[in-house]
């Protein structure tokens, strides 16, 4: 089932995606824990997430073979990977928790996760050839489906223009990094361990200044808990996330990709009823069996075409 140079096997990629949406899902539990614990805010919280992040994926990156010294790739191509994936999850991020203070959370999860399927089965259409398919179609239209299911149902939401702009901007990110690694990993040249240190350094030199406006360092009464909620944000929703998706995303189809991360509010709901209180609805039910089946349909019909592929040379 291996479908790229890397090597990495399909049915892996397909693996490390779901593992990466479902760890996404538990950074708003973690972050509603961050901000009834002190006065931090998005902006500086998606900051010290995405720096802390790096540093755990400095220290965990294992030492390169010197042998393999000869054929690294140029300094200008790894410069620029890390460069576009960096300023679009910047854009992604920052677009998004922007969007939540205009027009609320739930329109802005819907607007942006639900145009990023869309606009990445365009692109990989438009720029990469992928065909989606009509099982796919139908995979995507229901995953879609879910979503608005799953988050608007029994929800008081409120419409505003400029908040939607911003969730599309934050769609337009995520759809650019996820092709962008899509398309250096059918290359051969996508190092996942590489691309998630490069994204997170330039992401966090980017959200840098706009922290420090918000306020860098946040007031608490408990500093501890405040520590243990922000080294498991850096951990697991940021590190060992974007490090699966990252290299997931270079050996899976760009829309089968963007489906599949939509298990992220998929998990949310499940912690917010088991964590957080609240009551678990027919709208939650309903969205995410729907949202499930999509993704589960969407996965076996990436696993066959991988095995009919016949495998690199």
């Amino acid at each position: 089932m291996s479908n790229a140079p890397s090597g990495l096997p399909v049915g892996r990629g397909l693996l490390y995606l779901i593992v990466a949406g479902v760890a996404w899902g538990t950074a708003g539990a973690a972050a509603s824990l961050v901000y009834r614990t002190s006065d931090m805010g998005p902006v500086s919280l998606s900051f010290w997430r995405c720096a802390l992040g790096l540093v755990l994926l400095v220290a965990a990156r294992p030492p390169r073979p010197r042998r393999r010294a000869a054929v690294r790739e140029p300094f200008g191509t790894r410069a620029l990977r890390a460069g576009v994936t960096g300023v679009g999850l910047a854009v992604f991020q920052t677009a998004y928790f922007a969007a939540v203070a205009s027009t609320g959370l739930a329109v802005a999860t819907v607007v942006t996760l639900g145009a990023g399927p869309v606009l990445i089965a365009l692109g990989a259409r438009l720029t990469l050839g992928e065909r989606l398919g009509r099982g796919g179609a139908a995979a995507v239209a229901g995953a879609l489906g879910g979503l608005a299911v799953l988050v608007l149902g029994g929800a008081d939401t409120t419409v505003r223009p400029w908040g939607v702009a911003l969730a599309l901007l934050s769609a337009a990110g995520y759809s650019a990094m996820t092709l962008c690694t899509r398309h250096w990993g059918r290359d051969g040249g996508a190092d996942a361990s590489a691309t998630s240190v490069g994204a997170f350094a330039v992401t966090s030199l980017l959200l840098l200044p706009l922290a420090l406006a918000e306020g860098l360092v946040p007031h608490t009464e408990d500093p501890v808990r405040l520590l243990w909620l922000l080294a498991y944000v850096a951990a697991v929703p940021t590190a060992l996330a974007y490090g699966l998706y990252f290299a997931g995303a270079a050996v899976v189809r760009s829309a089968t990709v963007s489906v599949i991360m939509l298990l992220e509010p998929v998990s949310a709901a499940v912690l917010a009823v088991l964590l957080l209180g609240e009551h678990l609805t027919a709208a939650t039910v309903a969205g995410t069996l729907l949202m499930l089946g999509s993704v589960a349909g969407l996965a076996v019909t990436e696993a066959r075409g991988a095995r009919s592929r016949p495998a690199p040379a």
